[in-house]
Formats: structure tokens, sequence, C-alpha cells
């Protein structure tokens, strides 16, 4: 029971590729360890002063408190100040000829003081922070859930970055869901950036979650997400918003039934790319309006069918990667790349593989720097056993 437990856990840990490599602030990101820092500039200090013909290290030493209440917390930035200024006193007595004047140790009591305030008010600073970015975080859950490893019946991996990363969340949605209709899934981008999009991208999951999971039918399941965005922007509007807000989608589903096939909804978003055996090629585009513009074009796009086979895998993305430019300009060349991923590949490509082969092309080719929201889902028919009932073991 344990080992499945702990397989499961590094499996749904691969399932779900966040960008783990973010833009910390530098005087947060130094943790435990940042003790080194003052410590270092301490010893620094007076080995230069050991080596000097005179011992002038008092006022060196205002360095270090005030080095420490930038990358310490207030605890540890009194312990510098008080070793600091002990440390006044030792030279003071231990060399008379250090010349130690009374304005010197009344500056360094000062300087300890001002950086244990400066470190106290950091510390406020950054529990608001890290407060805010959890809210972030959970409001990120909502609209980009974790995926459990086979959820729905189907092999997935995730992965989302917004442009912003301390914001954590921005207009880019997706899920998986399992239904007694099959695995459905959904990837998408508002149009818009800020709480106005994230907020309607909720509406367009929440809707998603609800008739993807109770409607047999794609068509009625489409119908409901332009409905629930249509009575989102009305809200919007009841609250003085003039902007309606719509959203570039597409809606794949596993039909039970039909082993092989996938039923496709495009909203006006490109196609999807297939990668496996057969080369890449890609699933139609979306000649139907956005969700949230049906009225304009007298209805929501068509269902589609195409068949798949099994060890093919789709890759689903929003436009953070298609549009996603050098320093030079030139756009990310996606299908060039999966060209080359599944060359030589008869055995196909498993979506976290894809995923993260895709994700390292991009940071390489924008030297790491998102410009917009980055959302990618990749997911194919399950290729492996089913999962053991507890108390049995199977290899991963």
């Amino acid at each position: 029971m344990n080992t499945l437990r702990r397989r499961v856990g590094r499996a749904l840990s691969q399932q779900q590729v966040y960008a783990s490599r973010e833009r910390v602030p530098l005087l947060t990101r130094h943790g435990r360890a940042a003790w080194v820092l003052p410590m270092g500039c301490l010893l620094v200090i007076f080995l230069v002063g050991e080596l000097g013909s005179s011992i002038r290290v008092a006022n060196w030493l205002l360095m270090v408190p005030l080095l420490a209440s930038g990358v310490c917390s207030p605890v540890v930035t009194l312990m510098f100040g008080v070793l600091v200024v002990g440390l006044n006193r030792w030279v003071d007595i231990a060399h008379p000829s250090a010349d130690i004047h009374t304005e010197d140790f009344l500056l360094q009591v000062t300087a300890a003081l001002l950086a244990l305030l400066i470190a106290v008010l950091r510390a406020q600073a950054h529990a608001y922070v890290r407060h805010l970015q959890n809210a972030a975080e959970t409001t990120r859950q909502v609209i980009l859930p974790p995926l459990p490893p086979g959820w729905g019946g189907i092999e997935s991996a995730a992965h989302y970055q917004a442009a912003d990363v301390e914001a954590r969340v921005g207009g880019d949605f997706y899920d998986v869901l399992a239904t007694p209709h099959g695995a459905r899934v959904i990837l998408g981008d508002v149009q818009g950036k800020g709480l106005p999009a994230v907020s309607s991208a909720g509406a367009v999951t929440g809707a998603f979650r609800e008739a993807g999971y109770h409607e047999a039918d794609l068509d009625v399941v489409a119908r409901r997400l332009e409905h629930a965005l249509w009575r989102h922007n009305q809200l919007r509007q009841a609250y003085g918003e003039k902007t309606e807000r719509f959203a570039t989608a597409v809606v794949l589903a596993f039909p039970k039934e039909q082993p092989h096939t996938v039923e496709v909804v495009n909203f006006g978003h490109d196609g999807p790319f297939v990668v496996g055996p057969r080369g890449v090629w890609q699933l139609p585009h979306g000649a139907g309006a956005p969700i949230g513009m049906a009225e304009l074009v007298g209805g929501t796009p068509p269902v589609r069918k195409v068949r798949v086979e099994p060890r093919e895998t789709v890759l689903l993305v929003t436009d953070g990667v298609t549009e996603a430019r050098s320093k030079a300009g030139a756009f990310f060349p996606l299908r060039h790349r999966l060209e080359e991923l599944a060359a030589g590949r008869p055995e196909g490509i498993a979506p976290v593989h894809l995923l993260r082969a895709v994700l390292a092309s991009v940071r390489d080719h924008t030297d790491g720097r998102f410009t917009d929201d980055v959302a990618l889902l990749a997911v194919r028919e399950n290729t492996q056993d089913p999962a053991p009932a507890d108390g049995q073991d199977t290899a991963t």
C-alpha cells in the first residue's frame, strides 16, 4: 500500500509540469542559509583588520547588521547587531591602539537598532507577499487543477506559467474531466489580462466541469460554455465593466463507445498538434467564433470526429507558446520542434516527456523570458495497465 502511494505520488509530480525556476527577489531567496553572507562579511572585515598595520574595523563593522537586515530574519539580524557591538568593545579593550571613540560605539548601536527595524519591516512585507501568493495559488488550483495520473482513463501532463510569476495566474485555463461518457479536455485563453480575465476563465471552466460531466452530447456542452460566458459578461457589465470578454478554446472528448476517436470543438483556437508514429499532424483549426461570440455567427462551432491512434499524443497550447519570440523577434517554431521529437520514435512519446521537451525548447528560444501566459496540455489514450487494487504492487 505504501509502495503504491509513493509511486502514485511520483507519477503525480511528473504529470503536473509546473515552472519550478521562478524569478525570486534577491533579498528573499536565501532562506535559512542567509546568515552565511553577513558572517562572511564579518570574517573578511576582521581578516583585513588583523593583516593591516592598524585595526580600524569599527566603522566597517556597520556593514554586517545592515547586510543581515536585507537577507536574514529579525532574530538573526539582532544577533549580528549584538555581536558587532560586543566585538567593538573587545577590540577597544584588546587593542588600545585602535583608538575607538565613544561616538563610534554609539554609531554601531544605532546601526544595529536601525538594521533590526529594517529586518522587521522586511519580514512583515515578505509575510504579506507570501499571503498574496498563497491566495493566488489557491485561485490557480481552482482554474488549473492538478491532474491525477490516469485521470479520466487517459494519460495527461499539464504546464502553466503566468507572464507575471508573482501573480501566478492569468487568463489561460485547462482541465481534464473523468465523466460517464469518457474523458473530456479543455484548454483555452481568455481575451485580456488581470482579474477580469481570471474571473472569465473561472466562469468557462466552471461551466465545462458541470456540463462536460452531465451532458452526453458535446454540442450541448459547447452551447453551455457559450451561455455561461454570456451570463458572466452580463454580470460584469452590471458592475460597470464595458468590455465583453471572449475566449478561444479547444474541447476534446474521448468517447468510451468509440475507441481511438476524438471529438473536437474548436472555438477559434489554433488546432492542436498530434505527435506519434505517423509523424506530426494537426487537428482542425478553429473556424468557429470564440466562446462569448456565437451570436455573431449564428451558433457554436460544429463537433468534428477525428481518428487518433493509441500511441499518438495530442498537444494543446495557448498563444504564449506559438507566439513566443526570441531576442531577434522570431516566433517559436513549434511544428518543426515537434517533428524533431517525433523522428525515430515508432513507439510515440508520452505526454509528460513531450511537454518537458517542448518547454525546454521554448525556454531556450526565449532565453527564459515569457511575455505572455503559457499553458500546455498533452493527452493521449492510456497505454498503461490500470492501477492495482490496494495491497497489490506493480512496476511503474
